[in-house]
């Protein structure tokens, strides 16, 4: 254990975290300490971090400025840390006030730009997060087209957003088009009538907000994905899951008659058109041949 007590071990987890909201690595070591040992004296403070006294006695200080720990008495001066919930709060609070006051006077000095730009996005929190932030800023319309079990990290947003009003055309890979049906505009249906993933394309999630902006993502392994407000590259995803609607009322009329033509899951041309490889993997996921 290198002589360290394991009870007074901290979680370089949350020290970083602590960091990312400004605390310097003193000052959230501190501030963890007076949450296990409350009150305590800056002595009582230096001798468990390790943090040399006068630099302890600054951290103190510069955390009681910004209310982190209150002193509660003078000879000996002793300190306690102000719970966490209120002290997150605060800084939440205080944090988003800033953001969006910085905000209108950046936005106040930009020069007018048309974002044409195609940005690549990579990690499961980045594309998920851009997703949610889509969904969030949704005003009139979404296109949609994903799988249920990816689709359903977004669910309280989607319900949001129906709430709000929004048009929701959604095309679903799965077998519960209920589970997504938000609000009087929102639609679902399920991938050519089946919701069975066939080829890569299918393991997409592929959303457009308002005719202005999109994201396609890989969402499985190695999550990467696209975003812009490019209008050719936002109208070439609409019609791409407009089109996949069109083929899922068609299949709920017609899919007797197609599967007669063409094989299931339109075997005869899928496979006309498919790599060697995807050809494999089709034969594979239907049994097929």
């Amino acid at each position: 254990m290198n002589g360290k007590n394991p009870a007074n071990a901290v979680s370089t987890d949350v020290l970083a975290d602590l960091k990312r909201l400004g605390f310097t690595e003193y000052e959230a070591r501190i501030y963890v300490q007076l949450l296990r040992q409350n009150p305590a004296t800056a002595y009582e403070v230096s001798k468990a971090t390790g943090v040399p006294r006068p630099n302890t006695y600054n951290a103190l200080e510069s955390l009681s400025q910004r209310g982190a720990v209150l002193p509660i008495s003078e000879s000996p001066a002793r300190y306690i840390a102000a719970p966490p919930d209120e002290l997150l709060d605060a800084i939440s609070r205080q944090t988003s006030q800033l953001c969006e006051n910085l905000t209108t006077r950046l936005i106040s000095v930009a020069a007018p730009i048309e974002d044409q730009h195609v940005w690549t996005l990579n990690g499961d929190e980045a594309v998920h997060d851009k997703i949610g932030a889509l969904i969030k800023g949704s005003r009139e319309i979404l296109l949609i087209k994903a799988a249920d079990d990816i689709l359903r990290r977004h669910k309280d947003a989607l319900r949001d957003a129906g709430e709000r009003g929004v048009e929701m055309l959604i095309v679903l890979f799965g077998l519960d088009a209920d589970e997504f049906r938000f609000g009087p505009k929102g639609r679902v249906f399920i991938h050519e009538a089946n919701g069975v993933r066939m080829g890569s394309t299918d393991n997409l999630f592929t959303i457009a907000a308002d005719h202005s902006e999109m994201v396609t993502a890989r969402v499985y392994d190695s999550v990467v994905a696209v975003h812009t407000r490019n209008q050719p590259i936002v109208n070439m995803a609409e019609s791409l899951i407009r089109h996949d609607y069109y083929m899922a009322e068609i299949f709920l009329r017609f899919g007797d008659e197609i599967e007669r033509a063409f094989g299931p899951y339109l075997r005869d041309l899928r496979l006309a058109c498919f790599t060697p490889e995807q050809a494999e993997s089709f034969k594979r996921k239907t049994g097929l041949f």
